[in-house]
């Protein structure tokens, strides 16, 4: 620990990410899309002026903003991007969520939102799921600092429908909800129609998942005007120019194949729905999922003995060393041939 850092760095626990392996091996441990972007992003990629490289990009990312207000039906000024969702969400916890009161989020859902709450100094409230795995919305008070989720959650992969959310902003009205939404094209309801109704309400979107483009690194958050400006408003003061030109070209070419994101999306549910049938076949119990991903346990075998032994036959998975989270692994869904392998290995470790 070095004595040249602040405090308040000497003082967090940075978010740690799936491991990232060099060598060539099953990875289904972080989520991605196992399905390459829309052939579209390809074309762009080869005939996209390299001169316009040497100038700045723009500032206001215009056009990307204005391919996501007409994919979201809203206002190209109820929309905001950034370098992936997690800077987005980084904003907005400056933006909004920066004074005495403290923010609410789930107990168990995505582990970055500590993360911030202890760099920026804001008191967290954690609360427990329900008995079924799931956020529960009753538990959010009218008096916090304002209320964090992901639905689907991030790892147990439940998600809430629209009506029973809009319940929940019914009761919030005084704070900011923000709505992390990273994983809803799997089979979730998206909260962006009740916009609209509700000021208070931010929600959060990526391209890394559902549209195969982990490595770009695009996020953007929905919500009125009020909160947009209040999230350009930071970002203004910390960067003026984050999303570059190219980014944004192949943000736009993967907007616009609604055929290739709707086919490959499909694709990943029905190969998640195979694998829950085939893993409960197995003895594991599997939480309910809308996600890319599935939570599972077994009742006679040691999650991280199973990591351990599905990591020697080059299989990757996450397992969360945390009280709550010990017995389970999460898993998430890559083709079907990588899920038949994950499967056949399991039978052999499960005998």
């Amino acid at each position: 620990m070095s004595q040249f850092w602040s405090p308040a760095v000497r003082e967090l626990t940075p978010y740690v990410p799936g491991e990232q392996p060099r060598e060539k091996l099953i990875k289904l441990n972080t989520n991605e899309n196992p399905y390459p972007p829309a052939p579209g992003v390809e074309a762009k990629l080869r005939e996209y002026p390299v001169d316009h490289l040497r100038l700045y990009p723009d500032p206001q990312s215009l056009a990307l903003r204005q391919a996501l207000a007409r994919e979201h039906g809203v206002e190209v000024g109820q929309v905001f991007v950034g370098n992936g969702s997690d800077e987005v969400l980084a904003l907005a916890f400056q933006a909004f969520f920066c004074h005495e009161r403290p923010l609410e989020m789930p107990e168990i859902t995505y582990s970055f939102y500590p993360v911030y709450c202890k760099l920026y100094g804001i008191e967290r409230r954690a609360l427990p799921l329900d008995h079924e795995w799931r956020v529960d919305l009753d538990a959010f008070t009218a008096g916090s600092g304002g209320a964090i989720f992901a639905n689907p959650n991030a790892p147990t992969a439940h998600g809430h429908p629209r009506v029973a959310i809009a319940a929940l902003l019914e009761r919030l009205t005084e704070q900011v909800v923000l709505i992390d939404e990273a994983y809803v094209d799997f089979g979730g309801e998206s909260a962006v129609p009740l916009i609209e109704r509700f000021p208070n309400l931010l929600v959060t979107g990526t391209f890394s998942k559902s549209r195969s483009l982990a490595g770009l690194r695009l996020g953007y958050a929905i919500g009125s005007r009020e909160l947009i400006e209040g999230l350009e408003r930071v970002k203004d003061s910390f960067n003026s120019y984050p999303i570059d030109s190219l980014a944004s070209a192949l943000g736009i070419a993967s907007l616009e194949d609604r055929e290739h994101f709707d086919a490959c999306r499909e694709r990943v549910i029905t190969t998640r729905e195979r694998t829950v049938r085939r893993l409960a076949e197995l003895g594991f119990e599997v939480l309910p999922s809308q996600a890319n991903f599935v939570l599972a346990r077994h009742p006679e075998h040691d999650a991280a003995q199973l990591f351990v032994g599905l990591r020697e036959r080059g299989i990757l998975v996450r397992h969360f060393n945390t009280e709550a989270l010990r017995d389970f692994l999460r898993i998430s869904i890559g083709t079907d041939d990588e899920m038949d392998s994950l499967v056949e290995a399991f039978e052999l470790l499960c005998r």
